[in-house]
């Protein structure tokens, strides 16, 4: 049986044009397959002249026999090879036979495009146009690119073709074309229509000033936005930074400083509504002060009592009326005064419904920047391929300066340590034994964390009863800083002591060891401030003397924020910075000690608990906050780079920022809006209770008074009649005397003469 003969064609390699960056596109229509056959036959007659011919392998077996014409090959008249139409049509689609990749090839390649776009347009096809508007072929040896005059031809068609498109077109067609800028403009302006070139002479020639001056606008408005968009980028705080402490320490130390950016922007948006309506207001239209001022002796930044009490730093300040009341009209028929008949703002709605709105807005944001980080973390299909993407998609091609591109380079570096050691650890399995003894371990260091926490919640309850029962006078406000510095300490030394009985449980994944410390520290801060804020609700009125329990509340969270920043400086230089030098000099240490992501968020996540906790009674501690994340930032940002190194074990913190935002959502936010109800609720059901309690007591008291005036008149009633009686009986024992007396004086006149007569006898 005979088989199918093997050909080789022996050709001379071409030099590749190092400027060719396009791919070629072969045209296998069938329309062109017949010129490609003419053209391929006419190439083939020329290299056989020259001496190139197609050598046919024998094979082993002998003489080839008889097989099917399609593989069958015919000598020429003149010892050239004839080929079959279908051996043409796979010679004409091979590689070796597409166009070139030299500029005429790139003028030959978009004319054949520029005749696809006429062929829809129901323009002629291409058999039925001459033999020089076909795409060049590069067969063998043959470099059609250095015929001068054959491109200057298929350039003239080229510019014929790209005439007859429309404006669009033809503009797509050229912004795609890989040719240099000044050939562009040269195609472009050949291929200008003669009707648009005239009148483009004639308006170049009378519009060139407004022609000047639109592309000045245009290149003026064009700097403009890039410069807008540059200083937009510089606006993005610590942008620069954030990129060196991902790239140089991985994503799980970022993840820290990119929940401190997120708490910032958290404090900034509410910040604005308290500063416009609450309190520049009331700096505006201060109150009538009640009583001596003190004076400002420095004290007061840590206790944030004395001359802070008497300032809008504090809930008391606050006016409880209207203010800018419009006058009444005066009795002497004059008209009020514009400052006095402006619109009336009441203080007290303006607070509350200010805080309301202030939290409604934050509610929001911080639930829409919960479901976002979901969606980024837990998008599904997102783990997929992440190796091959991270190595071949991670690098951005248009960074050019060195400290950039050093700085990419580490942060890929520790991307890919990253996902490696992510996928080491789920390769790893314990045995039963193995379980069985970390389950014990984890129980035991669990009971002894929690009897820690209850150790500490105790502490401060009862050091807190103790600040009750004794309360302390203006003079002695230094004491009032007791109860902070107590809780302050327990906060810093339970996750160190949390992090010592850590190390017994060895754990695999230091993930998983993240989120175990955070959830224990968290559970000691939310307990601590659960006690604290039970300290508050029920501290007992008779205590605090004269002292208003809305600024007693506020100065308690304005010196547990002082001094819980206080801490965070000392825990950064004494648990970072001395603990290094120590093990430098004295341990002879090499290592840096690591960053401790739990503690820093958890800290973080606590003094945004305070923030909103204190809002209502200090409307001022939203800006304190603020300052004190901006220097929290730097400082924790020098230390990092100065005193810790990266993770020892690597690990890709992918889900990190969903957690802190939740942590920060429904322990935090939630416990302060509960926190803030209850307070609000107590000083207006607390209100409305003395309040009718007063009324009930006047009441009472009026009834008394009814009953008191009701005696009073049967009193009074009693003493007329017994005055009456009185008088009535003077008056008859008067009357009965009189009559006896007449009585007397009658019965004398009547033994006058009587006693005369016997008078008058005598001797």
């Amino acid at each position: 049986m005979s088989q199918s003969p093997a050909f080789v064609l022996n050709v001379l390699e071409t030099p590749e044009d190092p400027e060719g960056s396009q791919e070629p596109s072969p045209y296998d229509e069938s329309e062109v397959h017949d010129s490609f056959h003419q053209l391929i036959q006419e190439q083939s007659r020329w290299v056989a002249e020259e001496g190139l011919e197609l050598q046919q392998r024998q094979p082993e077996t002998g003489a080839l026999g008889a097989s099917g014409s399609d593989h069958e090959t015919m000598l020429g008249p003149e010892g050239a090879p004839v080929y079959s139409m279908a051996t043409l049509r796979i010679l004409a689609s091979m590689p070796s036979r597409t166009i070139g990749r030299s500029r005429g090839a790139i003028i030959s390649q978009y004319y054949s495009r520029t005749v696809k776009l006429r062929r829809r347009a129901g323009r002629p096809q291409l058999r039925d146009m001459g033999r020089s508007a076909r795409p060049s072929l590069r067969l063998y040896d043959l470099e059609l690119d250095s015929a001068v005059l054959e491109e200057e031809e298929k350039r003239g068609l080229l510019v014929k073709e790209l005439q007859g498109l429309t404006a669009a077109q033809r503009d797509h067609m050229l912004r795609g074309m890989p040719l240099s800028l000044a050939e562009k403009r040269g195609l472009r302006e050949e291929s200008r229509p003669p009707r648009g070139k005239h009148r483009a002479q004639w308006h170049r020639g009378l519009l060139s000033c407004c022609d000047q001056l639109r592309d000045s606008c245009v290149l003026a408005s064009h700097n403009l936005g890039l410069a807008l968009l540059s200083g937009l980028q510089a606006l993005m705080p610590w942008h620069y930074a954030l990129k060196r402490i991902g790239g140089r320490f991985g994503s799980s130390v970022l993840s820290y400083f990119l929940f401190l950016k997120t708490l910032l922007a958290f404090n900034t948006l509410l910040l604005p509504p308290l500063l416009a309506f609450i309190v520049g207001v009331q700096a505006a239209f201060p109150p009538a002060p009640t009583g001596p001022v003190p004076a400002f002796t420095g004290l007061e930044l840590l206790t944030g009592g004395g001359y802070f009490t008497h300032s809008v730093m504090y809930y008391g300040y606050y006016s409880n009326a209207t203010l800018n009341q419009p006058c009444a009209s005066p009795l002497d028929g004059s008209q009020c005064t514009p400052e006095a008949g402006s619109l009336p703002y009441s203080m007290p709605l303006a607070y509350l419904f200010t805080l309301g709105a202030a939290f409604f807005i934050t509610c929001i944001t911080l639930v829409y920047s919960m479901s976002r980080s979901f969606g980024e973390s837990y998008r599904v299909g997102s783990t997929s391929g992440v190796h091959a993407i991270t190595v071949f998609c991670s690098w951005d091609y248009k960074v050019t300066q060195r400290w950039a591109t050093r700085l990419q380079h580490d942060n890929i570096r520790t991307q890919l340590k990253e996902l490696l050691a992510e996928w080491q650890s789920r390769q790893h399995r314990r045995s039963a034994c193995g379980q069985l003894r970390r389950v014990a371990v984890l129980g035991l260091v669990w009971l002894l964390c929690l009897g820690t926490t209850l150790g500490c919640t105790l502490a401060v309850y009862t050091f807190s009863e103790l600040m009750i029962k004794s309360p302390v006078s203006a003079e002695r406000e230094a004491v009032l800083l007791l109860l902070p510095l107590v809780v302050c300490l327990l906060n810093l030394g339970g996750p160190y002591l949390f992090r010592i009985l850590a190390a017994l449980e060895r754990h695999d994944s230091p993930v998983l060891e993240v989120y175990v410390a955070i959830c224990r520290n968290l559970i000691l801060k939310m307990v601590t401030l659960g006690i604290l804020c039970y300290h508050w609700l029920g501290r007992r009125v008779g205590t605090l003397k004269d002292q208003c329990w809305e600024n007693f509340v506020g100065q308690e969270l304005y010196r547990l924020m002082v001094m819980d920043f206080i801490f965070t400086l000392l825990d950064t230089l004494l648990g970072e910075l001395v603990w290094r030098l120590f093990s430098e000099k004295q341990l002879k240490r090499k290592g840096k000690p690591e960053f401790d992501i739990a503690g820093n968020v958890l800290e973080l996540i606590y003094g945004q608990t305070l923030t909103w906790l204190g809002v209502l009674f200090s409307p001022l501690l939203p800006a304190m906050q603020i300052i004190k994340l901006l220097l929290l930032f730097y400082i924790k940002k020098a230390s990092l780079m100065a005193n810790c190194q990266a993770p020892r074990r690597p690990w890709k913190a992918s889900h990190m920022s969903t957690v802190f935002i939740s942590l920060l959502c429904f322990p935090s936010f939630l416990g302060a809006a509960v926190f803030l109800c209850y307070a609000v609720w107590q000083a207006v059901i607390y209100l409305n209770i003395q309040v009718v309690k007063g009324q009930r007591k006047v009441i009472c008291l009026l009834k008394e008074q009814i009953s008191n005036e009701g005696e009073d008149k049967i009193f009074l009633i009693n003493k007329l009649q017994r005055v009456y009686e009185r008088k009535e009986r003077s008056r008859s024992s008067r009357e009965a005397g009189q009559s006896q007396e007449l009585s007397v004086l009658t019965s004398g006149a009547n033994l006058g003469p009587v006693f005369s007569v016997k008078c008058g006898r005598g001797p």
